[in-house]
């Protein structure tokens, strides 16, 4: 398998060039969300995620890449939102919303550096599905610190489990393109 840092750089190139189709389509709408919102958001695609992976039968053609690749989206946004705030309205121009999306996948891929160096890259001997299940339990997390007013007496605040999330996303779809 190539070196971690390479193949996440090279899936962040691909949530990148979305996120930059998104903002074509539909602007920078999505400022106006708030957190709660997002949370709901990321929540859908994961459990979207993991029903792909239990049934059977599905009845829209798109598979989990798609979905983690919108989980890895929704997660930077949701890095946006808190560093910017929420607005009103949509107040980022195209470039400035490229410039806050790639200095907080900057942010979440020195996490992840600093992470796997700790755990020494266990997550490729991890299952795509535990992925998912973690990706869920995080967000069940941030809901609960959402329902505290943000607020935790020990344990990682918000931003911390959004980049998480975007972590795990972008392992599974490593482990899915070497599949």
């Amino acid at each position: 398998m190539e070196g971690t840092d390479k193949k996440y750089k090279k899936i962040v190139v691909k949530c990148r060039k979305l996120f930059e189709k998104k903002l074509s389509d539909y602007g920078t709408s999505w400022r106006i969300l708030r957190l709660t919102s997002l949370t709901d958001q990321i929540f859908i695609k994961a459990q979207r995620i993991r029903n792909l992976q239990i049934l059977a039968k599905r009845k829209v053609d798109e598979g989990q890449d798609s979905e983690f690749i919108g989980i890895v989206n929704y997660s930077i946004i949701s890095l946006i939102q808190i560093k910017l705030g929420i607005a009103e309205k949509p107040d980022l121009n195209t470039k400035s919303a490229i410039e806050h999306f790639d200095k907080q996948v900057i942010r979440t891929f020195e996490l992840m550096k600093n992470k796997n160096h700790d755990y020494d890259e266990a997550w490729k001997d991890m299952r795509i599905a535990s992925f998912t299940d973690l990706i869920l339990q995080k967000l069940l997390r941030i809901k609960q610190i959402e329902e505290n007013n943000g607020k935790t007496s020990v344990s990682e605040g918000i931003e911390a489990n959004y980049q998480d999330i975007a972590n795990y996303a972008i392992f599974a779809l490593i482990l899915l393109e070497n599949k």
